[in-house]
């Protein structure tokens, strides 16, 4: 097989596979859904390994292939391609591999689901949709990806579409993504208006010429065009990838059954933004004050949203806010121009936060579907895989020594050390205090949900609807088909790490894919200091980060093992810092009412106004009554009478016989 029809096959497969299941969904039946949509993934991550190895070990070069040719107009080419270097091909393997898991996790999670074969179609078509995305050899085809995996978030997040919240939370992450994509297009449109052609061979090639140029928006006022460009499709990036304050839908599209939080929300999709940023390197590294802006968007993320999350109650929203943190140290990572840390973490964090979406979602299994941490507690002994698999997701995410999570997040927190960019001091001690905030939350999250007394009582006559904190049998653990994907999660989340920093950060891996200009290098200066992944976590053990991350873990074992009452007392004595992060800085408040109810009022004038008054009032129903008020004036002048019609003939005739002696 060609390496070409190899190509093709690795989008095309999850594509055929999510067509079977949703159009021919009667004749393969629940069982032939899952099983089709499994082995089209599965297949996929097989071909995207085999990738991989050719690139890793047989000296496969980059492959930039043209499919299809859509249109050409005015010299610009519209066309279907694949770009397939380290990057995409690093990517590939991330994407197919969580969604295989996720697969097959789902089997046993909406095995009650009456949706069960819509949401294997929908998971395969976002598989096949973020493959396009991250294969892609130009801006167009991109451009279809990142909408393709919006459109297919905006089904699975409202796929419970009778709940209204679910509905809710869909048309916010429709509606918020739609002000980031607005950003991308005028991006793209700015990077034909510069290059006149969308392929990225040839706008990276010719990246120079931006060098010096300006372009006005405000008449008098010029920018780089470079710096536009790049502000431009990083406002894309900050709606993909939930940076502040394009944030607001990604805590809500939790609504979204537990598979899909792992596989779009945390994994692959809200990552669609820092691929992106990171694959036009060559474009960003020409504005020193793009990419400060993205950097400063970056530590605010990381370190506000980590707040918020040690507040949350709902066991997937404590995980929300993390991956919202998370996403803030990439960011950070790419302001600093470490593109490659930027996607070493955006690697490893794939795997340890699906374990752990995956893992709250074999709690929430077990409990009935109950979210709320309060109604948890000593869940160990009942669930001991799910609580092995979900410390280790947590020691990975907090980032203990040797675990995968402690090198890509250490080596963001050292490059950011490093940098010499304006404001970098301020981002190096925002990322640094995120490392306390992570810690706690994430081990307040364990306590919470695993140890300790139970926090619910059984009753087993308590009904199909039992209120919250009543269970109708003990809980236990969730079957193989929810278990034996939180296993295979948690090996890359320990190990994947270790195994991978030398080549992918300072092994020059990345290097056929990003661009970095030498007095940026911050990533070059970091592997000066590197002396193997052993020596670095044994360095850690003298390093802020390190005992940060200890404290965290201390407080949050005193409060929540030894002395709860303590949250509680510091929720009294800090009213408006809870009560700030109980609200999540107000944001949403502030959208609705500077947004949503004035566009609300907006739509409702000018439908009162325009629709109704003047076209259904003025034109339409006005232009009738005008009719009719003529007609009945000429109704009257109908007698009925055969002499006044003939007088009425008579004055006509007269009246014309003297209009043409005038006029003659």
């Amino acid at each position: 097989m060609s390496l070409t029809t190899t190509l093709i096959l690795i989008p095309l497969l999850p594509l055929l596979a999510a067509i079977v299941a949703g159009l021919l969904h009667k004749q393969v039946g629940r069982a032939g859904a899952h099983w089709v949509t499994i082995l089209g993934v599965g297949a996929s991550c097989v071909l995207s390994l085999w990738v991989l190895y050719q690139q890793m070990y047989e000296g496969l070069g980059t492959q930039d292939i043209t499919i299809y040719n859509w249109m050409i107009s005015d010299g610009i080419r519209f066309q279907v391609g694949f770009l397939v270097d380290h990057l995409t091909s690093l990517m590939m393997v991330v994407v197919t591999s969580v969604s295989l898991m996720v697969h097959i996790y789902t089997i046993g999670y909406m095995a009650e689901d009456p949706g069960y074969q819509r949401f294997f179609s929908y998971i395969a078509l976002f598989t096949f949709s973020m493959l396009m995305l991250v294969m892609a050899n130009n801006f167009m085809q991109l451009f279809f990806g990142w909408e393709a995996v919006g459109l297919v978030s905006y089904l699975l997040i409202g796929f419970w579409f009778k709940r209204e919240s679910a509905i809710f939370a869909n048309l916010k992450a429709f509606l918020v993504n739609r002000v980031g994509d607005f950003g991308f297009l005028l991006g793209i449109a700015a990077v034909v208006y510069a290059f006149g052609s969308l392929d990225y061979a040839d706008v990276f090639g010719r990246a120079g010429e931006l060098e010096g140029k300006t372009f006005s928006i405000i008449p008098g006022l010029d920018w780089q065009l470079a710096t536009v460009i790049c502000i431009c499709l990083f406002i894309g990036a900050m709606g993909k990838s939930a940076q502040a304050p394009l944030h607001v839908w990604l805590p809500d599209s939790m609504e979204g059954p537990t598979p899909i939080s792992a596989l779009i929300h945390a994994a692959t999709m809200v990552t669609a933004g820092i691929f992106m940023v990171a694959r036009m390197s060559p474009l960003f590294e020409l504005s020193d004050m793009a990419l400060t802006f993205v950097m400063l968007i970056g530590v605010f993320t990381a370190l506000a949203m980590g707040l918020i999350g040690i507040v949350q109650n709902d066991i997937k929203r404590v995980i929300a806010y993390s991956t919202l943190s998370q996403l803030g140290y990439m960011t950070v990572a790419l302001g600093v121009s470490a593109y490659s840390a930027a996607i070493f973490h955006l690697m490893t964090h794939a795997f340890f936060k699906a374990l752990l979406f995956l893992g709250a979602g074999s709690v929430i299994i077990a409990l009935h579907h109950q979210q709320d941490m309060r109604y948890m507690g000593g869940l160990r002994k009942h669930m001991p895989i799910t609580w092995l698999t979900a410390w280790l997701g947590t020691l990975a995410l907090v980032g203990f020594p040797f675990f995968s999570g402690f090198f890509s997040k250490d080596a963001i927190i050292e490059a950011v050390a490093l940098s010499n960019r304006t404001g970098s001091e301020i981002a190096y001690w925002g990322v640094v205090l995120g490392v306390l905030v992570t810690s706690f939350y994430s081990f307040r999250l364990l306590y919470l949900a695993f140890h300790g007394s139970p926090r619910y009582t059984v009753d087993a006559g308590a009904g199909h609807h039992p209120p919250d904190g009543v269970l109708q049998h003990e809980p236990h653990e969730s079957p193989a088909v929810v278990t034996v994907p939180l296993i295979l999660l948690a090996i890359p989340s320990v190990i994947i790490g270790y195994f991978t920093i030398e080549p992918v950060l300072f092994g020059g891996w990345l290097s056929d894919a990003i661009h970095v200009a030498p007095q940026n290098d911050v990533v070059a200066e970091l592997g000066t200091h590197f002396h193997g992944p052993m020596a670095m976590g044994t360095h850690a053990l003298v390093t802020v980060p390190f005992w940060l991350m200890v404290a965290g873990f201390v407080i949050a074992t005193l409060v929540y093992r030894f002395r709860p009452a303590l949250a509680d007392y510091a929720a009294m004595k800090l009213p408006v810092l809870h009560r700030l992060l109980e609200n999540k800085y107000y944001f949403d408040e502030f959208y609705q009412s500077a947004f949503v109810r004035r566009s609300i009022q907006l739509g409702n004038g000018l439908w009162k106004k325009a629709d109704a008054g003047f076209i259904d009032g003025w034109l339409v129903n006005g232009s009738a009554r005008l009719m009719g008020n003529l007609a009945a004036r000429i109704r009257e002048w109908q007698s009925g009478y055969l002499y006044h019609y003939a007088f009425a003939m008579i004055l006509g005739l007269i009246g014309m016989l003297t209009i043409w002696v005038i006029r003659s």
